[in-house]
């Protein structure tokens, strides 16, 4: 007798990220787009725990960068990451939104307002508060945003799960 594969139906397609950022000055947006992002490697490895409950927690954590540094998948923290003028690391209102299916997508949402000069050009999804520590989800960069005293700039990050 000849032993057959079984094929497993598919489960998930995978996820994919998708940063939107918005840069305000006095009310009004000076410029807002969208831009895909790196998966890291140890991110990955801690959604896979999360699935199973081999790790605990999530990733509710939102941190600026100011280098322009490229994303790579072996990335394990911001390459330079901001902890001044009102522009540290974040904990962000998360939610679940309909992209495909009922809640299939998670959301974080923050709005940082500066309280000095900085230059913004990436940012990073983290699983700890503490900056420069834990583990990243994901990332990436993006022509530098230069920050006055007052501006406000929003991150709002999607996952989709497929």
């Amino acid at each position: 007798m000849k032993l057959q594969a079984i094929r497993i139906p598919e489960i998930s397609k995978g996820a994919h990220g998708i940063f939107k950022i918005t840069h305000l000055r006095y009310g009004k947006i000076i410029s807002e787009f969208e831009i895909d992002n790196t998966a890291t490697s140890a991110g990955k490895a801690e959604v896979a725990g999360l699935i199973n409950e081999v790790t605990s927690g999530g990733f509710k954590w939102l941190a600026l960068d100011s280098s322009s540094t490229a994303a790579t998948a072996a990335d394990t923290a911001l390459a330079s990451e901001i902890t001044a003028n009102g522009l540290g690391r974040a904990v962000a209102t998360c939610s679940r939104v309909t992209t495909d299916d009922s809640n299939d997508t998670a959301q974080l949402v923050h709005t940082w307002t500066a309280t000095d000069t900085q230059v913004v050009q990436g940012v990073g999804v983290f699983n700890t508060s503490t900056a420069s520590a834990g583990t990243m989800l994901a990332r990436t960069t993006f022509a530098s945003k230069t920050l006055g005293n007052t501006d406000e700039f929003k991150i709002t990050y999607k996952i989709d799960v497929d």
